[in-house]
């Protein structure tokens, strides 16, 4: 027995040793090719998650790995990966130093809006960029339009000014959406009175990413820019062909398809995007009113390149719309109409506008010459009232760009912007025309002063021929103390020129609303500063924690107010005799480990009128909001994400205090080979305006509608296939 013993002991004494000298590790130091560490970067054993991540050295190390062959992917965001054969026993416990090459998905954050193509981490310019996966994911939540996809960014409040219609606007830090820009590529396609259903009529499935800039950018891109501008930056022909087709539906009956072709052919190429959109109206809560209008809208845009040689390049695009929106009491659009239920608004616009690039570049030269022209043309109808007009604008720039090497550059530019609404005269009102006229030059100056600080400065000069002269001084300042923490400053001054457009008037169908008098009545202007820290490092060797803290303040001057005279009922614009003062805090952090993100966000809003002895938070500008995304992304497999949004209170126009509330949605993308199928449930814990108070006041037959500040659509679930050919 004994002897049985000793032999046992032995036996397990071999193992143990056997065990503990299969038992291996290995040690990296990953960096760029400059020998800079790369904090964060991914070591995995390829096929499964065992894997670690890179410390603020640039140092990682894998333990327990068994006898023989193990094959390791070593990747980091904006860089080439790299994969590596190891054998064990023979490779144990030895130091590897990995260099990685930046690489193509660098290149897909190269920043376009500040025109000097550099990286998103090198630019003074405090910039967001919505791009790759994250894009993907909010076109599948909502692939007829960008709606969702600029809802969720933080600090961003999509205002519905509408029920019947549906109508969204852009509020940027607090403020209205007449002073954010809309850029498709570089144009101003979408302003004025073509502006009042733009977010409802850009699919998303062509864009190659989206810029934002929150602040004044007028500098660069004139007048408009005053809280901000969003960049939609499109997909460009490559040599390879690229084929998406995507299909979804809602559960409140709404049927998007789209279409995207793209490919380069030697000296020629060509984008063709088209996409139809079908909604059947929709009444959530019952109430005998639709809450999302009858739709169907078109797009088509193709787009022709011509590259003359490698440094010259010729492009033409042409965008069209048609778009007809019918809202209001359910009876009249499913044609039941009689005496009482007789309300209902109809939305009939179309859109065209054409664009066209011309691109020499050099080494250290570039020449861009641009053109557009936009028309666009709405119809709106309700009971017997009817505004409709139409809007003609061009834009004109010539842009020189010099690099005087890899540390400066410059931009020279001189611009022209027309701007002419012309209304079709339907009542006793006078009709609200107007041009605008606006001739520009700027300059901008860029450098690296060093290895810590690089500065962006630029100027522009206006001249407006109704409203004189405007100048426009910016400049940014970003300070890299080292690879984990980033600063930036900047400030700059802004205008916006006069038209009826606004939030206000379009909640009113412009009805009894008095031309706009000129001699008057003053352009908008701004003044205002930003200052944000950008900081990341590796927490327990594990996880990647990055945050984002963003300051701002903007002071805005002859904000034009809509007043109304209550003996005449006529409603009046009037520069306001006293500023807008906003000013608040972005918060932003993730936390990555492995495959999964969590993305933790807050906004602070403080927006004050300081007119009319009000001193009160800006109407339908809820003052706090915060966000909780968690995403699990396994690559070319499964994409999971649950979000968690909060709205704080509000006051409504009539400064009575409104509710806060929660919104919960949940997306699951499983990825084949060149499908993608997904499904989302947006809202589902069916936060409804309508649960707080109602939607529609009476009587049905000359209805009025409460300011919105919740959801109105409540929950609604969508699924679809996006089939990716390239």
């Amino acid at each position: 027995m004994k002897s049985m013993n000793k032999f046992f002991t032995i036996i397990l004494t071999i193992c143990t040793f056997s065990i503990a000298f299969s038992q291996n590790k290995v040690h990296f130091i990953i960096t760029d090719e400059s020998a800079i560490p790369l904090v964060g970067a991914n070591v995995v054993i390829t096929g499964t998650t065992i894997g670690t991540t890179a410390d603020i050295e640039g140092k990682a190390e894998l333990n327990n790995l068994s006898d023989g062959k193990v094959f390791i992917r070593i990747s980091y965001i904006g860089y080439e990966e790299k994969r590596i054969t190891l054998n064990f026993p023979a490779d144990n416990n030895k130091t590897i130093r990995i260099k990685l090459k930046e690489g193509e998905e660098l290149e897909e954050i190269v920043i376009s809006t500040t025109r000097s193509s550099r990286t998103i981490e090198d630019i003074p310019t405090r910039i967001e960029a919505i791009t790759g996966e994250e894009l993907g994911e909010k076109e599948a939540m909502n692939s007829s339009n960008i709606g969702m996809l600029l809802r969720e960014t933080t600090g961003i409040q999509m205002q519905q000014t509408s029920l019947a219609s549906g109508n969204m606007s852009i509020k940027i830090q607090g403020l209205d959406g007449r002073y954010t820009q809309l850029l498709k590529d570089g144009f101003p396609l979408y302003s004025g009175f073509a502006g009042g259903l733009s977010i409802m009529q850009i699919p998303p499935i062509d864009l190659k990413q989206v810029e934002l800039i929150k602040g004044s950018n007028s500098t660069l891109y004139g007048g408009g820019a005053i809280a901000g501008l969003v960049n939609l930056v499109s997909i460009v022909p490559e040599n390879k062909p690229r084929l998406t087709i995507m299909l979804n539906q809602t559960s409140a009956k709404g049927s998007t398809g789209n279409i995207f072709y793209a490919q380069k052919y030697g000296s020629t190429g060509v984008t063709l995007y088209g996409s139809a959109y079908s909604q059947v109206a929709y009444d959530p809560d019952d109430d005998g009113f639709s809450n999302i209008p009858e739709t169907n809208s078109i797009s088509f845009n193709p787009k022709f390149f011509y590259y003359v040689n490698p440094n010259i390049e010729l492009n033409l695009g042409l965008n069209t719309t048609f778009d007809k929106r019918t809202g209001g009491d359910m009876q009249i659009i499913k044609d039941h109409a009689d005496e009482e239920h007789v309300f209902s608004e109809q939305n009939t616009s179309e859109r065209y506008s054409t664009q066209f690039l011309f691109l020499n570049k050099s080494d250290h030269h570039t020449l861009r010459a641009k053109n557009s022209i936009s028309y666009f043309s709405r119809e709106l109808k309700i009971q017997e009232y009817r505004f409709s007009g139409n809007q003609i604008s061009s834009f004109t720039e010539i842009l020189y760009t010099f690099q005087k090497n890899e540390k400066t550059d410059w931009q020279f530019g001189i611009n022209h912007y027309y701007e002419k609404f012309a209304e079709k005269k339907t009542d006793t009102m006078s009709v609200r025309d107007y041009n605008h006229n606006t001739w520009g030059g700027f300059v901008q100056y860029t450098s690296e002063l060093g290895p810590m600080f690089t500065l962006e400065s630029g100027f522009r000069a206006d001249y407006d021929l109704t409203h004189g002269i405007f100048l426009l001084p910016r400049t940014s300042l970003l300070l890299k103390t080292n690879k984990n923490l980033v600063l930036r400053l900047g400030g700059g001054m802004g205008y916006k020129l006069p038209t009826i457009f606004t939030e206000d008037a379009e909640r009113l169908y412009f009805k009894n609303i008095s031309p706009l008098m000129m001699d008057n009545t003053s352009p908008e202007t701004s003044m205002g500063g930003n200052f944000d820290i950008n900081y990341k490092t590796v927490l327990f060797d594990k996880f990647t924690f990055a945050i984002n803290q963003f300051f701002y303040v903007t002071r805005l001057k002859n904000a034009l107010v809509l007043n109304e005279n209550e003996l005449t009922n006529i409603h009046v614009f009037e520069n306001a005799d006293g500023p807008i003062l906003t000013s608040g805090f972005e918060t932003n952090i993730k936390l990555t480990y492995d495959n999964q993100k969590l993305y933790l966000n807050y906004a602070l809003i403080n927006t004050k009128l300081k007119y009319d002895n009000i001193n009160k938070q800006k109407p339908l500008t809820p003052k706090n909001n915060a966000g909780l995304v968690l995403m699990y992304d396994e690559e070319e497999k499964w994409s999971i994400g649950y979000e968690l949004y909060y709205t704080g209170w509000q006051f409504d126009e009539q400064y009575q205090k409104k509710t806060d509330y929660w919104e919960m949605g949940f997306m699951v993308m499983k990825h084949f080979k060149k499908t993608s199928v997904f499904i989302n449930f947006e809202n589902f814990s069916n936060t409804l305006q309508t649960n707080y108070e109602p939607l529609v006041l009476p009587p049905v037959n000359t209805p009025s509608f409460p300011d919105i500040w919740a959801p109105t659509d409540g929950f609604i679930f969508n699924g679809g296939i996006k089939i990716n050919i390239r």
